[in-house]
């Protein structure tokens, strides 16, 4: 993790951020010693949240597959 002095951080505060970004966290001293680290937030997108697929099939095609699967005897 790379650290930067508060002068440095506030000359350079774009790079600064997307070094973070890309690191995951840097930290900026200050003079008299304090500390403070800076780490992107983590996303508020829900896991459930996935892109559609396009199968190329129309609604009336995917559910006549569906029925068709389910009125399927396996044995």
């Amino acid at each position: 993790m790379r650290e930067y002095s508060f002068t440095e951080a506030r000359q350079n505060f774009a790079s600064v951020l997307d070094e973070a970004k890309n690191e995951g966290a840097v930290c900026i001293k200050k003079r008299d010693g304090e500390s403070f680290y800076i780490k992107p937030a983590s996303s508020k997108q829900s896991p459930l949240d996935v892109k559609g697929v396009d199968l190329g099939m129309t609604s009336s095609e995917i559910v006549a597959a569906i029925r068709d699967g389910r009125e399927r005897v396996y044995g």
